[in-house]
């Protein structure tokens, strides 16, 4: 196989370190133009988030929380290119509310929300922080029935989330950034239909999130 460098340097500095355990002197050399100032860690960074495997839950956290900061989301005003999703998530669903949610590492922050949702919620406290663990889409038919959300104060109380259904959005280098997702007041089924049509909404919001990722990439330049 023909590996990209960071990718051979990766392979090597995972091999070397079992290696280092071991009795045998063999090391895996690295490539030719490996600067003398990488790391094992930075060498592991550099495959973003298809070399999370490769780090520890810490350094795959602020790597995850560097790439949302990076998009430059953040704090910054409502924009109708991610509104026009949400209201579309909301009519298509018949549900109360559709958010595009970006996780930081201590709040929720709405990029767009239409519905009775709350700004700023905390991290622990959210739907979305379950989804952004996940490869696919989380499906809550009734939080009030389910164990993870039974007791969570968003269910208790306000916004009285009964139904949830979130697709995960990925921002610079693959990590997981936020999600869009729909919520209702009202337990309800989900089909694979219904699946399928979210993921739309979600591609159709992760390619406005790569688009403004290259507007950042390019300033950056």
């Amino acid at each position: 196989m023909d590996l990209p460098a960071a990718e051979r340097d990766t392979l090597a500095s995972a091999v070397n370190e079992i290696l280092e355990e071991t009795s045998s002197s063999v090391r895996v050399p690295y490539g030719e133009r490996r600067d003398e100032q990488d790391t094992p860690s930075r060498a592991r960074r550099a495959l973003g988030a298809a070399g999370a495997f490769l780090l520890t839950p810490g350094e795959a956290e602020e790597e995850r929380v560097d790439a949302l900061r990076r998009t430059k989301l953040l704090d910054t005003p409502a924009e109708e290119r991610f509104d026009r999703i949400t209201r579309q998530a909301r009519e298509q669903f018949g549900v109360s509310s559709s958010t595009v949610s970006l996780i930081d590492s201590y709040r929720q922050y709405l990029k767009s929300v239409v519905g009775p949702v709350g700004q700023n919620t905390p991290r622990e406290l959210s739907f979305c922080n379950i989804t952004i663990r996940n490869a696919g889409p989380l499906i809550v038919n009734d939080a009030q029935a389910d164990e993870r959300f039974k007791n969570n104060p968003l269910v208790r109380g306000e916004p009285h989330i009964r139904f949830y259904a979130g697709y995960p959005l990925r921002g610079p280098n693959g990590w997981t950034i936020g999600t869009l997702c729909i919520i209702d007041q009202k337990p309800r089924d989900f089909s694979a239909d219904d699946e399928a049509a979210l993921r739309l909404l979600a591609e159709a919001a992760q390619c406005e999130l790569d688009l403004g990722a290259r507007w950042v990439q390019d300033d950056d330049s």
